[in-house]
């Protein structure tokens, strides 16, 4: 039986973009460009003729900016949006509005040589894409029941030869050899917490219903470089908890919390009773730079059964074998159902592993770690 392909719409005022965009989206099997618009005047007007399953955005356009015609999307006909964005400090700001207001994934483009960053980033965009094509969407963003998202696997040879043009590491190559004296000691206790696709507002109402007397808290949030910085002081604006982009080095203790900053690893590690992290360079783990699975596995070594894990929505694995790791060494573990999941991927791989101790809705979690603290 033929797969049905993920139809896209491309709406950016570059020619070049557009035609970049279509290229390497194409190239991926599962994916078929149904068009491209230069505005989003000409995108309404294909729309109104064929509804496309995911629309990918530029923010920065002539007659309507990206962000007015993804308000109006999402208020009138909800279509999964990816933002492919500039990386300067305002693209920034105004792409963590995007998210505000729907957008399923925001993909940092340079200001210059945007083609060339498009090809070079081909793996990542048409993951976008289809992490978005399962995003359950609503007039009114809401974490209540809908119909659950279903994963798509590699499906045959061509799918495998192009998605193995990137090799996947496991965290082992982050992650320093293992030593005895590592959970030596007693320690403070601490949660980590990993996300993907729709992770940003999970962890927004995650974060806003603690207060400010709760263990150190370490996020990774798939996101990419420049983006992160503007995340963590959203956050910190609106939260009890003082929350910033980690900084290699920087130490996390009861009321604080850290989200590692886009493109690198962040790794929990300890001396004596004190927790910091390691910010680093590396490889893409799971696909992912930060990687969860990465934050899991060294949270497993330094704090043990003291830590608790937390994967919530996204689409993929990273994250599943960390949390079994954690789980493994006493550690408490939770993972968001799939009804409150924008997309039922990381967490349901983690059950399906036996790495899960309790799965719980969104909006459950938070009174649940308050009774635990």
């Amino acid at each position: 039986m033929r797969m049905k392909k993920i139809r896209v719409l491309v709406v950016d005022d570059s020619a070049v973009v557009r035609q970049s965009l279509s290229s390497i989206l194409e190239s991926d099997p599962e994916i078929e460009v149904m068009d491209t618009a230069a505005d989003p005047i000409i995108a309404v007007k294909k729309i109104m003729k064929e509804v496309p399953d995911v629309i990918t955005l530029d923010i920065e356009m002539p007659r309507m900016d990206g962000l007015t015609f993804l308000r109006k999307i999402m208020s009138q006909h909800p279509i999964p949006v990816v933002i492919i964005s500039s990386l300067t400090t305002e693209g920034t700001e105004v792409a963590m509005k995007a998210l505000e207001y729907g957008a399923s994934e925001i993909i940092g483009k340079p200001a210059m040589n945007a083609a060339k960053f498009i090809n070079e980033s081909k793996i990542l965009i048409c993951d976008a894409v289809k992490a978005a094509s399962q995003v359950k969407l609503l007039r009114k963003k809401s974490y209540g029941p809908t119909s659950p998202g279903t994963e798509q696997g590699v499906t045959n040879d061509r799918q495998r030869k192009f998605m193995g043009v990137r090799p996947k590491y496991s965290a082992d190559v982050i992650l320093d050899k293992a030593s005895a004296s590592d959970r030596i000691g007693q320690t403070e206790k601490i949660i980590v917490l990993g996300a993907s696709t729709g992770g940003t507002e999970a962890i927004r109402q995650f974060l806003q219903n603690l207060p400010d007397k709760m263990p150190g808290i370490a996020i990774v949030q798939h996101m990419p470089e420049g983006f992160t910085k503007s995340f963590a002081n959203s956050l910190n604006n609106i939260c009890e908890l003082e929350v910033k982009e980690a900084e290699n080095g920087d130490k996390l203790y009861q009321g604080r919390v850290l989200i590692a900053p886009g493109n690198y690893h962040m790794l929990l590690k300890r001396v004596g009773r004190e927790y910091f992290v390691e910010v680093k360079e590396g490889p893409l783990v799971n696909r992912h730079r930060p990687s969860v699975d990465v934050l899991f596995r060294s949270a497993s070594r330094y704090a043990g059964s003291n830590a608790t894990g937390i994967l919530l929505t996204g689409m993929g694995n990273d994250g599943a074998k960390g949390l079994l790791e954690l789980k493994e060494v006493g550690a408490h573990t939770i993972a968001q159902d799939e009804a409150s999941s924008v997309v039922y991927g990381m967490p349901k791989e983690a059950a399906k592993l036996g790495a899960v101790d309790k799965i719980m809705a969104l909006s459950e979690i938070a009174p649940y770690m308050l009774k635990k603290k």
